[in-house]
């Protein structure tokens, strides 16, 4: 495989794009915790003189893309900056796979699952995921609508391993762009089961699925589903037991948001061939979030309660 140097005398040199973004700064921590060597580019991945720069410059033998516009406060915004978004999730993604792909480089994409959604072929709590080689069903958010047409094309590149990231979650409860922060926030919820990405335990996995030299698409998240019911009683059960909430249903939901979200389970099977390690979400849920959560009870009842101004 182009790119795979593990196997040979030369020590894996990583380099992230993205690294200010969210994904960009926990594979720095990591990287720095498993003591390998990488850089953080300098280019915005559209300016393919600027990509080819930074690759000459720091010559890796393994690409991060954690880059891209996923909107703020949420996909919503890239319902009205569509250029943006293209420039970054597609125009960008792409050019760094070809500059990549024609110096024989691995390349990582921490892309996203939400490009499918629960349908008669693959009903809610019907068991069926959908697998790595499914066509996407679900553009009801132009950032999924971009996300979908980019990983069709850079599937073609044979030196990509293309991730799935879906609903990701972290142990900060306060963190804004934690799922769980997210849902905790909201006073109504929906309550869907959905395939989740625990990022402590499956962004240490990205890194060795890079020296393997990994390709194709791969659904990055943990086995089984999780609904927003089944988290939020977690987090009473581990830290505030006199936590409340209320559910409603996607139609009143469609109400206050601008684009449909995605609901979907995705089939983890190849993840699972590669590390049988790999927690169930609901495990995957306690060990990594909601034990170190209890473990420091207090204080973080104290910030979530801050945090929800009550």
């Amino acid at each position: 495989m182009a790119g795979d140097k593990t196997n040979g005398a030369a020590e894996p040199v990583f380099l992230i794009f993205g690294k200010s973004g969210w994904i960009g700064g926990l594979l720095q921590e990591e990287l720095k915790k498993q003591g390998a060597k990488f850089h953080l580019a300098d280019a915005r991945m559209e300016d393919r003189s600027a990509v080819v720069a930074d690759i000459e410059k720091y010559k890796p033998t393994h690409v991060l893309n954690a880059a891209g516009l996923t909107g703020r406060p949420n996909v919503d915004w890239c319902e009205t900056h569509k250029l943006e978004t293209i420039r970054a999730n597609v125009i960008g993604c792409l050019t760094l796979a070809d500059v990549c792909n024609q110096r024989g480089i691995h390349m990582t994409y921490y892309g996203t699952g939400c490009i499918f959604h629960y349908d008669d072929d693959f009903p809610v709590n019907s068991g069926k995921g959908f697998k790595e080689s499914d066509k996407p069903n679900f553009t009801g958010s132009y950032y999924s609508h971009t996300k979908a047409i980019v990983e069709d094309l850079i599937k073609q590149y044979d030196n990509v391993l293309t991730l799935r990231v879906r609903m990701p979650i972290i142990a900060d409860l306060t963190y804004p762009r934690n799922f769980i922060t997210k849902i905790i926030k909201y006073d109504k919820v929906i309550n869907i089961p959905n395939s989740m990405t625990v990022l402590p335990e499956l962004l240490p996995m990205s890194i060795e699925m890079a020296k393997r030299g990994l390709t194709g698409i791969m659904n990055f998240t943990n086995p089984g589903a999780v609904s927003h019911n089944e988290i939020l009683e977690m987090y009473k059960e581990y830290v505030d037991p006199e936590f409340t909430w209320s559910n409603f249903s996607v139609e009143e939901q469609a109400k206050v948001i601008v684009a449909p979200r995605s609901n979907n389970l995705l089939d983890t099977a190849r993840i699972e061939g590669e590390f049988p390690e790999l927690l169930p979400i609901k495990e995957s849920l306690r060990k990594y979030v909601f034990e170190p959560a209890a473990a420091k009870k207090d204080e973080v009842y104290k910030a979530v309660k801050e945090m929800r101004g009550r």
